[in-house]
């Protein structure tokens, strides 16, 4: 199994002079908890999370209008469409981080993979029977 069996191919991005207000906007849309912050040409640049939009918004009314480049995380760990999705996994383990944006031979974002993804994976293993404990 790859990263492009799991990835999510339609992914809501933002810019890096978008407002703090509008991640907010759009992670709330989407019931999503990451978006990726992308240049011009697609590339990723940042990466922004739920809680960085609700620690800046908790610290002052006036964060709604600071652009996500002031919260994003700028050294963003991305992965192929091709990684093994256990090597994804162990990124984010590793890590301790909740999406690994995808990106394609040009650099540009294709898709996103997210901890939600394999939990979904892992509930369809233990339905089936076919999970086994490591313990």
């Amino acid at each position: 199994m790859t990263v492009e069996d799991l990835m999510t191919t339609g992914v809501m991005t933002l810019r890096a002079r978008d407002e703090i207000s509008q991640a907010n906007v759009e992670m709330k849309l989407g019931n999503i908890r990451h978006l990726p912050v992308v240049d011009e040409k697609g590339h990723v640049v940042g990466i922004v999370s739920n809680r960085d939009v609700m620690r800046a918004l908790g610290r002052s009314g006036r964060a709604k209008k600071l652009p996500v480049s002031k919260v994003m995380t700028r050294e963003v760990i991305t992965v192929r469409p091709e990684t093994p999705a256990h090597r994804a996994a162990e990124i984010m383990l590793d890590r301790k981080i909740g999406a690994l944006p995808v990106v394609g031979e040009g650099e540009q974002l294709v898709g996103i993979v997210t901890e939600s993804d394999f939990v979904a994976v892992a509930q369809e293993l233990l339905a089936s029977g076919t999970g086994r404990s490591a313990r």
